[in-house]
């Protein structure tokens, strides 16, 4: 699935600059070019043709996405506008469609979340409804709570696992008070925008993206 986030960058901070007469190496050091190798001077000049080339595409792809979001929220303003509805605030998920049914547009709003010190309180209640429950099987639960609280191969604690518990269907007022911890300690720390265009099969309704990156195309 082809995904825009792409920012310009300007081509010549990316490609070094070296004196006339010379080559810089992998190392750093100037080498002349009568002691280059001809492959290897025919090597860098493609490279560096072909990466220009890449660069123009990356910054075509940026504009256009910002093309697109800007048409996009422009669309959704309008319709807002309409019906009298409140515009500005947060701009969430929104999925467009042709008139045919056979083009998408997806704009999707994700964001990267982590917890604040209301989790060790969370984790404190939830010991002590643990503790008060530790009967027969509610070893399990032990177990279940103890997985969502370790952490991940980076070293975090994986918050789908942590918020999965607010799904758990328990009165206990403990624990109800440690799911609003839970939820007082989520932070969003950041937040992306994509971009995604489907083609649509009229008939069967199957979706392929239209893909966006080299790799899919």
């Amino acid at each position: 699935m082809s995904d825009l986030t792409l920012s310009p960058m300007s081509q010549k901070q990316e490609l070094k600059m070296t004196p006339e007469g010379y080559m810089q190496d992998a190392q750093g050091a100037l080498i002349p070019l009568t002691k280059v190798k001809p492959e290897h001077k025919l090597e860098d000049e493609v490279v560096r043709r072909l990466s220009c080339g890449a660069m123009s595409l990356r910054d075509a792809l940026a504009a256009f996405r910002e093309t697109v979001l800007d048409e996009a929220w422009a669309f959704r303003d309008l319709v807002l506008e309409k019906y009298e509805a409140r515009k500005g605030g947060a701009k969430g998920n929104m999925t467009l469609r042709s008139y045919d049914g056979t083009l998408e547009l997806q704009v999707s709003v994700s964001d990267s979340l982590s917890f604040g010190p209301e989790l060790d309180a969370a984790k404190a209640l939830i010991d002590a409804c643990v503790e008060r429950w530790s009967v027969g099987s509610n070893d399990n639960m032990r177990v279940l709570i103890n997985h969502a609280f370790q952490v991940n191969k980076a070293g975090r604690i994986d918050t789908g696992r942590v918020l999965g518990l607010r799904k758990l269907d328990i009165t206990d007022e403990d624990w109800k008070r440690a799911m609003e911890a839970i939820s007082d300690a989520v932070r969003v720390t950041s937040s992306k925008t994509y971009v995604r265009f489907y083609s649509v099969d009229p008939d069967s309704g199957d979706k392929k993206p239209i893909p966006l990156d080299l790799a899919g195309v």
